[in-house]
C-alpha cells in the first residue's frame, strides 16, 4: 500500500468528523452557550484562572495532551501490521477519543475548572469523587512516569537534541513576559518571537556538537536525565501558567504541528511504499514488542492517539481555567485530538515504510531479535547514516526517528542530510512528550491541594506558596522515583492500561452529566465507547499481571496495576447507580441558567 494513501483518508475522515459530528455533538448534544461565563473570565487570578486566547489555548491543550501516546504507541504497535493501528487510530479517534476529550472538558467548564474526581463527586457521588481521586492520582503518577521514560530514551546521548529541548524553556519565559509585561496580548508579537528563537535553537544544534566543552555538557546519561525531568517538572508546576507553561506549550505547538506538516508534505512528495505488511504473523501473540494479541494489546498500545484517559486530566486542569468561551469547547476539545489522532497516523507511516527486518532489529533486544530469524538488510547502513547504533534500541524512539529521517531525507536536495533530520527528530520527540510532563505535574499539584485540603483546609487556597511547594514536591517525587526505577518495558504496559481505564471513566462520568441534563436520548454516544473500553482494558491489564509483571517478579507494578483496576471498577459501579437514579426522575426541574435538567447540581 502507498503511504499517500493512508494520509489523504486520515484527512478526509478527521475533516469530516470535525464539521459534522463534532459541530453536532457540541451544539446538539452538550448544548454549548457562548452567553454563559467561562471560569477563566469568573475566577480570573492570573495565576491558574487565566483568560486565553483560543489559538494560543489550542496550542497548550494540544501540546499538553500530544505526548509519547500518538508517537511511540503506533510505532509499537506496527508489530502487528499496519492496517489494525490505522484503524483503531480512525475509528477510535473520532468516536471515542474526540467525544471524550470534548465532554471532559466541557463538563469541567461547566464546574468551574475543576479536576474529574470533584465532577464525580457533584455528578455520581461524594465516595466515588473521593475513590476517583486516589485513582486519578495514581494514574496520573503512572503517566506521567510512562512518558518520561519515553524522554530518557529519546535524549540521552543525544547532545544536538538535548540542547534543543532545554533552549525551548528560557525562549518560552522570554514570550511569557513579552506577552503579559512588555506587550499584553501581543500573540503575534510573541509567536514571530518564540518562533525565531526556536528556529536559531534547532541551527545551533551541530554547533552544539561539534564544540567539545558544550557537547559535553549536553551529553547526559540516563540517569542524569531521569533526575533533571522531575526537576523540571517541579519548576513548571509551581510557576504561574503565564510565564513558563502555557507559551512554551504554545511555542512546541508550532515544532510540533509544523513538523507533522513536513511530514506529510514529504510523504506526498517521495510516495514511500508501505513496507510492512498489512498483517503480521504477531496478530496472535508471540512477537518481540508487545507480548501478547493484537487483541486487547493494540487498545492500550495505542493511547493518546486513539483514546486517552491523560486528556481528561488536562481537559479538567488547565485547559478549562483558561477557556474564554463555550464557543471554542469545540475548536480546543474536539480539533486538538482530531491532530492528535493524524499524528499518530503519521508515526505509524513512519515506522512501516522501513523493511520490517530493520524495524524488528531496532525495536527488539539483540537476543529476541535473533529468536525471529528475520534479516535486517538496511540495518547497518542506517546506522552509518545518522551517526549512531541504531539496533536494539527498544520502545519505539529510536525507529520513529529513523523512519522520519529517511522520508524527509528522500525529497530532492535533502540527500546526505538523514544525520541532521535523525537529531532532529529525536529532540521533537522529546519537545513533544515533555509539554505533556510540566502540565500534567501541574494537575497533579492541583490533585494533591484539593486532597490535602479536606483534611488541611489552608492547602485549597490555590495561591498559598507553602501548599504550592509541599504539594509540587511529594507529587514530583512519586512519579520521578519510578522513572529512575523503571524502564519501558515495565512502565509503559501499566501506563496504557491505567491510561485506558481513565478515558472509560471519564466517559462514563460525561454519560451521567449528560444523563442529568435530561439529555438521556445521547448518553449511548458516550456510554457505548466507554463500556466497551472498559471491558478490553480489564482484560489487558489481567493478561499483564499474570503473563508479565508476576512472572517477572514486579511485586509493586503488580500492586499499582490491581490497586487502579479496583479503584476504576468502584467508579465506574457508583455511576451505573447513579444512572438508575436519574433515569428514574420523572419530572424535570429547572437549573439557574432555565435549562431543563433532571437534578439540579451546583457547580
Amino acid at each position: 500500500m502507498n503511504a499517500i494513501t493512508l494520509v489523504f483518508v486520515a484527512l478526509c475522515v478527521f475533516a469530516l468528523a470535525y464539521r459534522f459530528y463534532g459541530l453536532f455533538l457540541a451544539r446538539t448534544v452538550l448544548g454549548v452557550n457562548p452567553e454563559r461565563q467561562t471560569p477563566a473570565v469568573k475566577m480570573a487570578d492570573g495565576h491558574d484562572y487565566v483568560e486565553t486566547n483560543k489559538f494560543v489555548l489550542f496550542g497548550h491543550h494540544f501540546a499538553a495532551i500530544a505526548a509519547a501516546g500518538p508517537l511511540l504507541g503506533p510505532v509499537l504497535a506496527a508489530q502487528f501490521g499496519y492496517l489494525p493501528g490505522a484503524l483503531w487510530i480512525l475509528v477510535g479517534c473520532v468516536f471515542g477519543g474526540a467525544v471524550h476529550d470534548l465532554v471532559v472538558l466541557f463538563a469541567s467548564v461547566r464546574h468551574k475548572g475543576q479536576s474529574l474526581a470533584y465532577i464525580a463527586g457533584k455528578e455520581v457521588g461524594r465516595t466515588t469523587g473521593r475513590v476517583a481521586s486516589v485513582a486519578v492520582l495514581f494514574i496520573l503518577i503512572l503517566t506521567l512516569a510512562g512518558l518520561s521514560i519515553a524522554v530518557v530514551n529519546a535524549m540521552f546521548s543525544s547532545p544536538w537534541g538535548t540542547f534543543t529541548v532545554f533552549a525551548t524553556i528560557p525562549i518560552a519565559l522570554v514570550m511569557g513576559v513579552y506577552l503579559h509585561v512588555w506587550r499584553d496580548g501581543d500573540v503575534k508579537g510573541a509567536s514571530i518571537l518564540g518562533v525565531g528563537l526556536l528556529f536559531l535553537a534547532i541551527l545551533a544544534g551541530p554547533h552544539v556538537v561539534a564544540s567539545p566543552a558544550l557537547s559535553g555538557l549536553f551529553t547526559m546519561s540516563k540517569h542524569s536525565i531521569a533526575l533533571t525531568i522531575p526537576v523540571y517538572g517541579f519548576v513548571a508546576s509551581v510557576l504561574p501558567v503565564w510565564l513558563l507553561l502555557c507559551p512554551r506549550d504554545y511555542l512546541s505547538t508550532y515544532l510540533k504541528i509544523g513538523t507533522i506538516a513536513l511530514l506529510a508534505l514529504g510523504i506526498i512528495w517521495v510516495h514511500p511504499t508501505l513496507q510492512m505488511p498489512a498483517l503480521t504473523d504477531f496478530i496472535g501473540g508471540g512477537g518481540p514488542i508487545i507480548p501478547g494479541a493484537v487483541f486487547p494489546f493494540l487498545f492500550i498500545t495505542i493511547a493518546c492517539g486513539a483514546i486517552s484517559g491523560f486528556h481528561a486530566i488536562i481537559g479538567t486542569g488547565t485547559t478549562p481555567k483558561m477557556l474564554d468561551s463555550e464557543k471554542n469547547l469545540l475548536f480546543v476539545g474536539y480539533g486538538a485530538m482530531l491532530v492528535e489522532g493524524f499524528v499518530a497516523i503519521m508515526a505509524l507511516i513512519a515506522a512501516c515504510v522501513m523493511v520490517p527486518g530493520d524495524y524488528f532489529a531496532i525495536n527488539s533486544s539483540p537476543e529476541a531479535f535473533a529468536k525471529l530469524g528475520m534479516v535486517a538488510p538496511n540495518i547497518a547502513e542506517l546506522g552509518r547514516e545518522v551517526g549512531e547504533v541504531v539496533q536494539g534500541r527498544p520502545g519505539g524512539a529510536v525507529s520513529l526517528a529513523v523512519g522520519m529521517a529517511y522520508i524527509f531525507s528522500s525529497i530532492p536536495f535533502m540527500k546526505g542530510l538523514m544525520a541532521y533530520w535523525y537529531h532532529f527528530a529525536i529532540m521533537f520527540e522529546a519537545v513533544f512528550i515533555l509539554t505533556a510532563v510540566d502540565t500534567g505535574t501541574r494537575v497533579g499539584r492541583f490533585f494533591l491541594q484539593e486532597m490535602i485540603g479536606e483534611v488541611l483546609p489552608k492547602f485549597q487556597e490555590k495561591r498559598w506558596m507553602p501548599g504550592i511547594l509541599i504539594t509540587s514536591g511529594i507529587f514530583t517525587f512519586s512519579w520521578g522515583y519510578l522513572v529512575y526505577t523503571g524502564d519501558i518495558t515495565t512502565i509503559w504496559p501499566l501506563f496504557g492500561m491505567s491510561n485506558q481505564l481513565l478515558a472509560a471513566v471519564g466517559l462514563i462520568i460525561g454519560t451521567t452529566m449528560l444523563i442529568r441534563m435530561n439529555k438521556a436520548r445521547y448518553a449511548p454516544l458516550t456510554a457505548v465507547p466507554g463500556l466497551i473500553l472498559v471491558c478490553i482494558t480489564m482484560w489487558a491489564g489481567y493478561l499483564s499481571i499474570v503473563n508479565n509483571y508476576l512472572p517477572k517478579k514486579l511485586y509493586l507494578l503488580t500492586t499499582l496495576a490491581v490497586i487502579v483496576m479496583v479503584l476504576m471498577a468502584m467508579v465506574i459501579v457508583g455511576a451505573i447507580r447513579r444512572w438508575k437514579e436519574l433515569l428514574a426522575v420523572q419530572s424535570p426541574v429547572t437549573d439557574p441558567y432555565g435549562e431543563p435538567v433532571l437534578e439540579v447540581v451546583q457547580e
